[in-house]
């Protein structure tokens, strides 16, 4: 499932010699390659970027980053003052229960 999946490999299709035959010659014929067609270097679209786009990304990934720091950083602060509120309500409540026991 995590294995990286590759993009076939381009390769030029391999000529195929064609070979006359004649019972009746006693010379070789000659044979000529099939002609290569070139083949394109990738078929994956290319993409190029242009300054405006530059920036436009520039600034969308800016803007995710300011985000999530400003998210991140509400809830450590929301954790924060939750345990500083649980620790005050602790030391209150021993208090009271403390100067119950002595009958103050």
């Amino acid at each position: 499932m995590l294995t990286p999946k590759y993009p076939p490999s381009d390769h030029a299709p391999t000529p195929t010699p064609t070979t006359a035959s004649t019972a009746s010659s006693t010379v070789p014929a000659m044979t000529t390659p099939a002609p290569v067609t070139p083949v394109p270097a990738s078929n994956r679209p290319t993409i190029q970027l242009t300054p405006g786009s530059t920036l436009v990304l520039v600034g969308g990934g800016t803007a995710v980053v300011l985000i999530v720091g400003t998210v991140l950083v509400s809830m450590l602060l929301a954790v924060a003052i939750t345990g500083v509120s649980v620790a005050i309500c602790a030391v209150v409540l021993r208090s009271l229960l403390n100067d119950s026991r002595n009958g103050r």
